[in-house]
């Protein structure tokens, strides 16, 4: 069996069609992953992607392998990036991490901050945001939509729900831009930033109490710290403001770009707004910014898509291969805004599928319609401001994020 290299140039330049064909070959795959001497499955049809997110046996701590040595792919992961030891706990002990009754423990206490009756509350605020972000826009000159308006709508929201001051929110920004590049050791200054921001701030929001979610976790930490503790207390406020909004942000922009380059599909969602939910969902399945999950422990012998994994081997589930299955989808490569037949439940796995379901899918949803229908209504002569093909990316393996995407707002 052939080692994919997740770092070959074809994979990072066009990984849609790269991870297209390796589905095509084998439903499951070795590979090397970046500065990991350990190589790890790749599952990348729908059916087994979702079969391995759903299945227990499948573990995200690896210390919850029974009997085995497994090496830690996070561990290898923080130290190739320069971690500090004592800050990468930050990175391995919160919630994306932990399985069974620590997970669900750890999740009941933020899940009500994203309830759809909750979320659905907070869409007057997140219009109001859209509305202040989209005057501001300036006709006169190309704007960089991906910095002027995706990423400031999502930080926006999710700070205040978390209750980061007005005044930090540009540098949580820098500090999303920077924890996401793959360049040796430049993980440790914005780690290190993180971590003692939040430590300075929970004594001060401790003394003055507001209506965020960081005042209800700090009490549930106060009433019962020893089954909430310290570190989780900080991972829970990292983890919930920077995927709060990275991965939202680059879902607005990769949407909007796709939304640019299709006519066909811009001019249908401008004719039938309500079709904007149901775009929203297709957007996640036909662009979306995450490419393959959080790496999974086989806690047993587990037989996946005719190949069996091992005991404490690791496997990551290609969220984009798997969302662009025939086996699932008709003509998967086609956009097509109308294809999710219900817009309050989804097909596609771009928010993950199982236990560890995307705590804040239901948010990202509802700042993505609000996102496209604010900028669609307000600028009916938008377009890009370079060809489809001069549009920059990231360069970072297992994702799809612009380095931005200039428009022209007036027509």
């Amino acid at each position: 069996m052939k080692t994919v290299n997740l770092m070959d140039p074809g994979l990072l330049t066009d990984p849609y069609r790269g991870f297209a064909q390796l589905r095509e070959e084998a439903p499951v795959l070795r590979a090397s992953f970046p500065g990991q001497d350990t190589p790890i499955w790749l599952v990348t049809r729908y059916d087994d992607v979702k079969s391995v997110l759903s299945d227990h046996r499948f573990v995200n701590d690896p210390g919850n392998v029974p009997g085995a040595e497994v090496t830690d792919m996070r561990e290898k992961l923080t130290q190739a990036r320069g971690v500090p030891p004592e800050y990468a706990r930050y990175l391995t002990d919160g919630i994306l991490d932990l399985d069974g009754d620590d997970h669900l423990r750890l999740r009941r206490l933020v899940s009500r901050a994203f309830t759809a009756r909750r979320v659905t509350e907070l869409r007057p605020r997140v219009e109001e945001i859209s509305a202040e972000l989209l005057d501001a826009l300036p006709t006169d000159r190309v704007v960089d939509l991906v910095e002027e308006y995706a990423y400031p709508l999502p930080i926006t929201v999710i700070c205040e729900l978390v209750g980061i001051p007005e005044a930090d929110r540009a540098q949580w920004r820098v500090w999303g831009a920077r924890m996401t590049t793959m360049e040796p050791g430049a993980l440790a200054e914005p780690l290190v930033g993180v971590v003692e921001y939040i430590r300075d701030l929970i004594p001060r929001r401790r003394a003055e109490p507001a209506d965020d979610l960081l005042t209800g976790l700090i009490r549930a930490h106060d009433e019962d710290g020893d089954r909430f503790t310290d570190t989780e207390l900080i991972t829970m406020v990292l983890t919930l403001v920077l995927a709060g909004h990275e991965t939202t942000a680059h879902l607005i922009g990769n949407g909007a770009a796709a939304l640019l380059t299709h006519p066909d599909q811009l001019a249908r969602l401008r004719a039938e707004p309500s079709l904007v939910p149901r775009a929203v969902h297709e957007l996640m399945r036909w662009c979306g910014p995450v490419h393959g999950t959080r790496m999974r422990y086989a806690a047993e012998d587990v037989e996946v898509g005719g190949t069996v994994v091992r005991r404490g081997e690791p496997v990551m589930a290609l969220i984009v291969s798997a969302n662009g299955d025939p086996r699932r989808f008709g003509d998967p490569d086609r956009l097509d805004i109308a294809r999710e037949p219900d817009s309050r439940r989804e097909v596609h796995v771009g928010f993950g599928h199982g236990l560890h379901y995307c705590l804040g899918a239901a948010l990202a949803r509802q700042e993505g319609e609000v996102a496209f229908s604010g900028l669609l209504s307000r600028f009916p002569g938008l377009r890009l401001a370079v060809a489809p093909e001069k549009l920059e990316r990231q360069p970072l393996p297992m994702s799809w994020r612009l380095a931005s995407l200039p428009v022209l707002l007036d027509g």
